[in-house]
């Protein structure tokens, strides 16, 4: 049987859990809020969110580094609680107003762009190796589990106790990460480093390329990241609109993915890892592409809604391996700098393909760029196959 994982790894997962259920149900509110004002301040809020994360993430890992992870997070989220409050007062004062909710983007970009990588790192900070694999694996499943109700619960507020008490509450989720940092010591965490911090940029990047196996599974992330968010943010729901389907039954299809990756993940958390990673996340991505083609073809939505599940399983069971693959290679002077490259490739694809897979389910259709997903996954699922970690 698995020993158990430490108990300091788990409050701090119990806490940041809890804090992204607070952020996610809190940006479907803004969201909700900015398009009240139309397309373009909805997308003006969104970019002001990640634009700064997009741009500063390196520079996040990079601090996050020289100055220890945890006291890096005690800053930001004590920054972020200023943040919602402040939101919080802005709303009750004026409403919803397009700058209101565009600086609280922007404030919220920046400081995630220091904290994402932080967070990222922390696992393998306060876990031993040989159980990051069912840590990790859990992390994923609870995050899968947030997005799954965190659009449904932020509508339900939003009507019944409105922005300012969802600002208010999402400040108390990042006061019980405060809380949680202020008594745990991760066991890895490193000092204050004396190097510059220009030299930290490039040293990030050159241990990126010189550990072996680690700029291909970031390649192979950013490839993944590509093509598999897409399918629920936008294809599905361009398919649903095409099908003629209900708001409610696209919402079905896109938790039934999100319900597939929960599965999985929750086993690879109880029973580990595979011993071949390269295999088992070509297998994972073999049957995501498998299941995005099906959502592309079968048409009615129970038949859709079953493939979503093998989408969700695919990609679960990829993201299990792969995660703790990237993690687990980082030098640990270099956890957060890794991390921030492992972001940085997930962010950066996904702006691109957005474009590319909307402009082609425009001109063609949903089903035409569902294909192209699974096309690039079964590539993907080759490219997967050649894996091999510095210890290989």
């Amino acid at each position: 049987m698995s020993a158990p994982l430490p108990r300091a790894w788990l409050a701090f997962l119990a806490a940041s859990t809890l804090s992204q259920l607070g952020s996610t149900v809190l940006w479907f509110a803004l969201g909700w809020a900015a398009a009240s004002h139309g397309g373009q301040v909805a997308a003006l809020v969104l970019t002001a969110s990640g634009l700064p994360r997009l741009l500063l993430v390196l520079v996040g890992g990079s601090v996050a580094d020289r100055v220890g992870a945890r006291r890096l997070l005690l800053v930001t989220e004590s920054v972020m609680v200023t943040v919602c409050l402040a939101l919080a007062s802005g709303l009750h004062a004026t409403g919803p107003t397009p700058w209101l909710l565009a600086a609280a983007g922007l404030a919220s970009g920046i400081v995630s762009a220091f904290s994402l990588p932080a967070l990222g790192s922390m696992p393998r900070r306060l876990v031993d190796d040989a159980a990051l694999p069912r840590a990790l694996a859990l992390r994923q499943s609870l995050g899968q589990t947030v997005l799954l109700v965190g659009a449904p619960l932020g509508g339900l507020l939003v009507a019944t106790v409105g922005l300012p008490a969802i600002a208010v509450a999402d400040a108390a989720g990042f006061a019980v990460v405060l809380l949680v940092l202020a008594v745990i010591r991760p066991r890895r965490d490193v000092g204050p480093g004396a190097e510059p911090l220009w030299r930290s940029l490039s040293d990030g990047a050159r241990v990126v390329a010189r550990t072996r196996g680690l700029a291909v599974a970031l390649v192979l992330t950013g490839a993944v990241a590509a093509v598999v968010l897409p399918v629920s943010s936008l294809l599905v729901p361009l398919l649903g609109r095409a099908s003629g389907w209900s708001a409610g039954t696209t919402g079905l299809v896109v938790a039934a993915q999100a319900a597939g990756s929960i599965g999985a993940t929750l086993v690879v958390a109880r029973t580990g890892t595979a011993r071949r990673t390269g295999r088992a996340v070509a297998l994972g991505l073999a049957v995501a592409a498998g299941g995005v083609g099906l959502v592309a073809s079968v048409g009615a939505p129970v038949l859709v809604a079953g493939a979503a599940v093998v989408v969700g399983v695919g990609t679960g069971v990829a993201v299990a391996h792969l995660a703790p693959f990237v993690l687990g290679s980082a030098p640990r002077t270099h956890l957060a700098r890794v991390q921030a490259w492992t972001a940085l490739a997930q962010l950066a694809p996904v702006v691109v393909s957005n474009n590319l897979l909307g402009a082609l389910a425009e001109r063609v259709s949903a089903g035409a760029a569902l294909g192209c997903c699974a096309v690039v996954l079964g590539l993907c699922a080759l490219a997967a196959t050649r894996l091999r970690s510095a210890s290989s």
